[in-house]
């Protein structure tokens, strides 16, 4: 009765033989997965995906249990030919998001970085550093707001100023500040080195024999102090050494000054400016204490856009009369340059 049963059935036995062995189970999950995917369409594309993975992976061979070489050739020589099943319908899964393909980097060479460091995007991984303000500018120097407000100043407010000027330490030791004299228009601007005693006592600059012989140098010219001329110095104190004697200002003292005379000369806009002495020209010019004015004479410089004569003090040429001659050249160039001005 069984065994026309199993003639019947065709894979009876087979499949009787396969359960035991445990393998049947496997034949079977496979047959029903395939005819739910053919069944049922995928509710998303994650489940489509799933499914058709299920269906292309081959069974796990781990599921199989250990079947001894004897037992298994006997089994299957038993076996009737098994015809195939007929070809399932493929079921196009959602195509899923595919990641770029990743490159296999080469082997480094020795010391040299791995792979993955070249790849980082260093500029978008490093968070920048935050600074706080004022930290990244020390080396910038303090800006003076006395500067500010001299830039903007009128003629009384700047004479004001002067007069009680604190800003470095000739002020301790001065009678009177020295402003200036002459011509607020003037076409042309004579700018010394510093008050003597005399200038300290009256509070007006080139006064006594130094200041004669600039009055006479002026008038050789065609020009007259307060007509068309204006004096000044580069500091408006007089500067003394240890002894009282007069001395050249120290480079702080121009610094802590200048800016005043660089107010006069924006209010003044003379045609032709005329240094007398090393100490104007250096100042000026901003050249290196050490430079003599013989090598400043005879050329024509430059202070914002203005021309600039270089030549010797009057003081100078009171005790070194032979250089009167080349002083009297630098009048000259400054004349000829007038002219060029003016035309």
């Amino acid at each position: 009765m069984n065994e026309q049963m199993n003639q019947e059935n065709g894979f009876g036995s087979s499949l009787a033989l396969l359960d035991a062995l445990g393998i049947g189970p496997v034949w079977v999950r496979r047959e029903l997965a395939v005819e739910e995917v053919q069944a049922q369409e995928p509710a998303s594309a994650a489940a489509a995906s799933a499914t058709a993975e299920a269906v292309e992976r081959p069974p796990q061979a781990a599921v199989q249990p250990s079947v001894s070489p004897t037992l298994e050739a006997e089994t299957m020589a038993e076996l009737p030919a098994v015809q195939a099943p007929p070809a399932a319908v493929p079921v196009e899964p959602a195509t899923p998001v595919s990641s770029p393909a990743r490159r296999s980097a080469p082997e480094p060479e020795e010391g040299a970085p791995p792979a993955w460091l070249d790849e980082m995007d260093f500029a978008a991984s490093v968070e920048p550093m935050f600074i706080p303000d004022g930290e990244d500018d020390e080396a910038a120097p303090a800006v003076d707001p006395l500067i500010a407000r001299i830039k903007q100043m009128d003629w009384p407010q700047l004479k004001e100023q002067v007069a009680d000027c604190r800003r470095c330490g000739l002020c301790q030791g001065r009678k009177k500040t020295v402003f200036g004299v002459g011509d607020e228009k003037a076409k042309w601007l004579f700018i010394g080195e510093g008050p003597g005693r005399n200038e300290d006592m009256q509070g007006e600059p080139f006064v006594g024999p130094a200041g004669k012989l600039l009055d006479n140098m002026l008038v050789s010219m065609g020009v007259k102090r307060g007509e068309s001329a204006y004096i000044a110095n580069i500091v408006k104190c007089r500067p003394t050494d240890e002894t009282g004697r007069d001395r050249p200002p120290s480079p702080q003292e121009v610094a802590s000054c200048l800016p005043y005379l660089q107010r006069q000369i924006e209010l003044i806009q003379p045609t032709v400016l005329v240094a007398l002495g090393k100490t104007a020209a250096i100042s000026l010019l901003g050249l290196d204490p050490a430079t003599p004015v013989a090598r400043l004479r005879g050329t024509v410089h430059r202070y914002q856009e203005l021309p600039l004569v270089v030549t010797y003090h009057p003081a100078y040429l009171l005790r070194s009369l032979q250089d009167k001659s080349k002083a009297w050249a630098d009048l000259c160039l400054a004349m000829s340059t007038y002219q060029a001005q003016a035309r």
